[in-house]
């Protein structure tokens, strides 16, 4: 194992709820192909996203409306803001908001803060407690072809996972697709099971009693809130 923690136990993706979820990729989607073109041949973070919606079910229509509400010329835009927040006995959280309204962004999770008793912190006073790293996870070769193909690349690598053929990279996240890329260069049709630009945290705790039932209702409001994409914690659950 390396250093960094699994980071199924590091991060809770909101949008369980199906209608949750489609709304998420289609805000991200809209927002990648506003960026950086509606091809995706042309705008990596475009397939990116879409490959990432398709695994996760999200119809075809969905994804195809996004773009063609790009093409259209709509003029929606969505920031994405980083909300820090102190919850109960030492755990923290990073929150991630895609929203085109930041005052009804910031007050849909002051709301849910306020309402779970926990503190809502300022900028940099949980980030520093964690690394922002992107994770790309596959199988189908070793872990040594994989370091050989990185290192003739040129790319950088912060660590490298082996749990029984199960190879995760942790890398800086501008590197995710020279990552890919250079998995890919070994085997040319490598699935990725781990495709991420994530919040990991550098130590976790463990949550009991009351203090656990705090920090499952706090995730479970700030699932609700419609512009959370994603919640990182440091709570082993």
């Amino acid at each position: 194992m390396g250093r960094f923690p699994n980071i199924a136990a590091a991060k809770a993706k909101t949008g369980a709820a199906k209608g949750k979820l489609y709304g998420m990729y289609a805000k991200e989607i809209y927002q990648a192909a506003k960026n950086g073109g509606v091809t995706p041949e042309g705008n990596p973070s475009l397939k990116r996203l879409i490959e990432k919606a398709k695994k996760e079910q999200v119809p075809s229509d969905v994804i195809k409306r996004a773009i063609d509400k790009v093409s259209s010329g709509a003029g929606e835009n969505y920031e994405t803001l980083t909300y820090e927040v102190f919850g109960p006995n030492g755990s923290t959280l990073m929150i991630e908001c895609l929203t085109d309204n930041v005052n009804r962004s910031v007050s849909d999770v002051r709301a849910v803060v306020n309402k779970c008793h926990v503190k809502m912190g300022g900028m940099g006073s949980v980030s520093y407690m964690y690394d922002n790293l992107c994770i790309v996870g596959f199988s189908g070769i070793t872990e040594d072809e994989a370091m050989d193909a990185l290192i003739e690349k040129g790319i950088d690598f912060i660590d490298i996972e082996n749990n029984d053929g199960n190879i995760l990279i942790y890398g800086n996240p501008s590197d995710l697709f020279k990552i890919k890329e250079a998995i890919q260069s070994v085997k040319n049709d490598i699935e990725f099971t781990v495709d991420e630009i994530s919040m990991l945290p550098k130590e976790r705790i463990t949550l009991t009693g009351e203090d656990l039932e705090i920090f499952n209702k706090l995730l479970d409001m700030l699932d609700a809130v419609d512009d959370v994409q994603n919640v990182y914690h440091n709570v082993e659950l």
